[in-house]
This record gives C-alpha cells, structure tokens and sequence, in this order.
C-alpha cells in the first residue's frame, strides 16, 4: 500500500489531521491499534479553544458541534464560598464551545468516512522503518497479515503510549517532566448541570471542578491522593465530598445521580522536544501531555494539527519545505505557553500535601489578584480561550 502520509493514530489529533490533508488533495492512511467502537468509547476532555473550534469548522467536522455544542462566555472561580467571574468576552473577545471530545471524535469519523478516506483499525505490530531517509514507511500486521505502507512522511499522532515519539533516537530526543503528586477522580452522570459555567473550586480539603457536556449530562471532578482506587470511591462519598468543596450555595442545588463512569487520572506535564525527525512528526499526545486544569490537551493536539497540515500542504502539493522545517519549533512555542497557563492554574487552586502556610498564603493573594484585577482576568481569559495559532 502506497500513500502520501502515513498517520499512526486514529484519536482526534490524527482524523483531523487526515481530513484537512484530504480536502488539499493529500492523500493518507490511518493507522488505528484499536477498534472504532474502543476509540469511540474514551472518554475525555469537553472544552474547545475558539481556533479549534474554527479549526473543525475548517475540517467540515463542525456542523454538530455548532447545533449541540454550548458557547461559554466565562468560568467561575471559587475559594471556599467566595465566588467570582472570569468574563471570556470581556477578556478576550471569543467563547469557548463544551462540546465532549467523543462527539469530536464522531464527528470526524463521519467527515472521513464521507471522503472515502482510508481508515486501518485493530492494526498490531506496528513499526516505522527509515524515518530519516527519502522512503519512509510503516509495517504492520492487521486481522492476521502483514501490511506494509510506503509513504513521504509519517504523523505520529499515537498518544504518549505510542510507538511514534520512542522512534525518534534517545541521542537526540529532549524530555521535560514534572509529575503531580495527585490525581483527579472523575464522575460522568446524566444529571443537569449545576451551573451554566464551569466552575473551578480551591478548597482546603482539596480541588473540584463542576462541568459538564450537555444539558442533561454532567462531568465532575475532585482532587485526590494517587493512592485512591476508583473502588474507594462509591457514588455517595463522590457526592458528599464534592458537595463540600463547592461552594455552599451552588452544593445546595447540586443534583445526583449514579455513576455513567468513574476513573482517576494522574496529573503531569510532559514535553518531547524536538517534535520533529527526518520524515516523522509527532503531534498531540505523543509530543506532549497537560494537566487537565486549563483544558488544553485537545486544543493542544488541534494546533499541531493546524501547523503540520499547513507544512504538509505545501510540501505535497507544491514541494515547499519551509513548513516542514519550521513546525518543531513553531508547535513547541505553542505548546510551552500552554504548559505555563496548566501549571499556574493546577498550583493555583490545588492542595499539595507538602505547601506550607507561606504556600497557602501565596495561592489566597494570587486569587484575591484575580478577584480583583481586570487585567489579571483578561491574562486568564486570553489563555483559557486560547492563544492564537
């Protein structure tokens, strides 16, 4: 099997990525190690930057998601029961749009789907051989048989477990990590939200987040030791805990319900540096990792995507390199602003077991700048609906 670029990864970051190459004419195969029903399956993310939500428009993937999706035109930020606003349009001029990375995800299944695009799933042993040659290509086994795919470039779009950024030689590979000592328990309920916002909660006795991904479904989140099980946490002590770390007000109208899914996610930030080699690119995940806090993972994987298409067009169809040789660093800028913004919110508003009263102090004086300077909520908001590509 020939094709032009050979896309390992079949999450949103790599479809997104084969849809704009094929609507330039580029053609692709996808390189999936799941099922479509598993990748259908993952629950993630539900907050879109605006330049992703134009991105998907772009994409011919954003019908849906402009019918059912929700514009937010701000956040709440709470410390306890003192609540205040972080006004987006004020800010920074553009919404956001909660819309569940799922829906994305099945949205662009049905944008490929309609352009014939080529789709490979339940592929194992997937290799990459001569990345930094004229010929790259990948092997492969599916359904029992061995498939080779030649190609001019390769997109690793494969997640941090991926077999993409591990093909990039350690000799020239730079990682940067910072591991958080805390995870976030997450409840999906069908229960209305009990906000038209998001909420984000600092409270002593932890983090919490009120969101949601439509109007009868509900996302909630709450700090919690890496030691947890998700079996530690039946849904009464969930409900009972999250209820004291919001405010008192907004606990008091919160509405219940039994657990759609539970799981606990570990906090880190991770960076891949170069995010390029020879013929091989990485992008979303594989390239690097952010904590939930500021919303960013999806988005983060959008704008590579916006970057590596664009040097991908042009290298293709009109044999200008200059994108190709740019996009490492024009991603990575990206992504470190990125990382600063999650990091500043994650020790912001989390409770780390070693912070001293001094620590606390700091995180209390920083809010009370937030609550009370229109230039520090416009910074907040200009970051939280994104940095322009």
């Amino acid at each position: 099997m020939r094709t032009q670029v050979a896309i390992i990864g079949g999450g949103p970051a790599g479809l997104l990525l084969s849809q704009l190459l094929n609507l330039a004419g580029v053609e692709t195969v996808v390189i999936e190690r799941k099922s479509r029903d598993y990748v259908l399956s993952r629950i993630r993310a539900g907050v879109l930057e605006w330049g992703t939500v134009e991105l998907l428009r772009q994409a011919r993937a954003g019908d849906r998601m402009d019918r059912e999706g929700i514009l937010h035109g701000g956040c709440l930020m709470s410390d306890g029961d003192r609540v205040f606003r972080i006004d987006f349009h004020q800010g920074a001029g553009r919404p956001v749009m909660v819309y569940g990375q799922t829906e994305v995800t099945r949205d662009l299944y049905a944008a490929q789907d309609a352009l014939g695009a080529t789709i490979l799933h339940e592929c194992e042993d997937v290799a990459l051989h001569d990345l930094d040659g004229e010929a790259p290509f990948v092997t492969l086994t599916r359904h029992g048989q061995p498939l080779r795919v030649d190609c001019a470039y390769v997109a690793g779009c494969d997640g941090f477990h991926g077999v993409s950024r591990p093909a990039i030689p350690a000799s020239v590979r730079r990682e940067f990590e910072k591991v958080y000592p805390f995870g976030w328990l997450g409840v999906l309920s069908a229960t209305p939200p009990v906000s038209d916002e998001l909420i984000y909660a600092r409270h002593d006795r932890g983090f919490a987040l009120a969101s949601m991904r439509s109007p009868v479904l509900s996302r909630y989140y709450i700090q919690v030791p890496l030691t947890d099980r998700v079996e530690d946490w039946p849904d009464d002590r969930f409900w009972a805990e999250l209820k004291r770390r919001l405010p008192a007000d907004v606990a008091a109208r919160l509405v219940t319900g039994p657990a759609i899914e539970k799981s606990i996610a570990p906090l880190r930030s991770f960076v891949c540096e170069p995010m390029r080699w020879g013929r091989l690119f990485l992008c979303g995940d594989a390239a690097h990792i952010v904590p939930p806090t500021g919303a960013k993972g999806l988005n983060l994987a959008a704008s590579d995507v916006h970057y590596l298409s664009r040097a991908l067009i042009a290298a293709c169809t009109r044999g200008d390199l200059a994108g190709i040789d740019r996009y490492s660093a024009e991603a990575l800028a990206r992504v470190w602003k990125a990382m600063r913004f999650s990091w500043q919110l994650t020790m912001l508003l989390h409770r780390f077991p070693d912070h001293s009263p001094y620590e606390r102090g700091m995180q209390e004086a920083e809010l009370d700048w937030l609550r009370n300077s229109p230039i520090a909520r416009a910074a907040l908001a200009e970051n939280y609906t994104g940095l322009p590509f």
